[in-house]
């Protein structure tokens, strides 16, 4: 591929990010409820987790996790959990609301690929992303007592493959919005169950074994895991090491699955003519 391919590539990257942007900023009240909502879902799980305190700290949840501080091992999970929503938010419903406006089909008629609008179209939700992440954390700090002082270029970098590998999910899950007429449930469903079985408000050991064993079944779990091991120190399902391997590894599978699953999807709608027939 061309030097000036990848160039026209960037520049439609560049577009879609800025035209998401733009209407973001076209309503004053999103920004504002962006900078509150951290504090928003913080403060009923701060107040709850210190009413469970003994002497400050929450023994019960040492005993799980290998850490007294559930206040951070929450908010670690609140934050990697936004990336999850993000990913699969803007792969799979921007699919939608370009049906209900019609203009899908004019979209992919245009030389930009759909890899690149796909990915494009999270890319927007991923800085919001970060934005919120980086409110929530300041509000921990400030008023919740969070801290860490772990290895944090590690935890980034475990975060890496997580990232990569959700959006080989959500090519799968836009295959699947393709094919559907209720994208909404198709997206909170698939978002929730992999939320809370890889264990983001919990140590997913507290599950009874048959959904524990689910759990492990879920590349995200060892995600969390070990970026909450590198960040605070909790006892770890497997050594860090070897739960980096497995990201990694899933990453490869699900991008390349997840996409081959889209591409024949596509093609399917493609042929048979209900591309935006929705």
């Amino acid at each position: 591929m061309s030097v000036k391919r990848w160039g026209d590539y960037l520049l439609a990257l560049r577009a879609i990010f800025r035209r998401d942007m733009i209407m973001y900023f076209r309503y004053p009240v999103n920004v504002v409820f962006n900078i509150f909502e951290p504090f928003v879902w913080m403060l009923p799980v701060y107040f709850l987790a210190r009413s469970f305190m003994v002497g400050g700290e929450n023994l019960g949840f040492e005993a799980y996790s290998g850490t007294t501080d559930f206040i951070s091992f929450w908010i670690i999970g609140g934050i990697m959990s936004f990336y999850i929503n993000s990913v699969m938010w803007g792969m799979g419903f921007s699919l939608k609301n370009e049906m209900w406006l019609g203009v899908i089909e004019t979209n992919w008629l245009t030389s930009a690929p759909v890899l690149v609008q796909l990915i494009g179209r999270s890319l927007w939700g991923l800085a919001l992303t970060t934005f919120n992440g980086s409110m929530a954390l300041l509000i921990a700090w400030k008023l919740f007592g969070f801290s860490f002082g772990g290895q944090i270029v590690p935890a980034l970098l475990t975060m890496v493959p997580m990232l990569i590998g959700l959006y080989g999910l959500g090519f799968g899950l836009a295959a699947v919005v393709l094919i559907s007429n209720d994208a909404n449930n198709v997206i909170d469903i698939s978002s929730f169950i992999i939320r809370t079985f890889s264990g983001q408000e919990f140590p997913v050991t507290v599950l009874p074994r048959i959904l524990m064993t689910f759990s492990l079944i879920l590349p995200v779990t060892y995600a969390f895991d070990a970026v909450r091991g590198y960040l605070i120190g909790t006892k770890t399902l497997l050594p860090m090491t070897q739960e980096q391997l497995i990201l990694l590894a899933v990453m490869a599978l699900f991008v390349s699955v997840g996409y081959a699953v889209f591409r024949r999807v596509e093609r399917s709608v493609r042929t048979a003519g209900n591309l935006g027939h929705h």
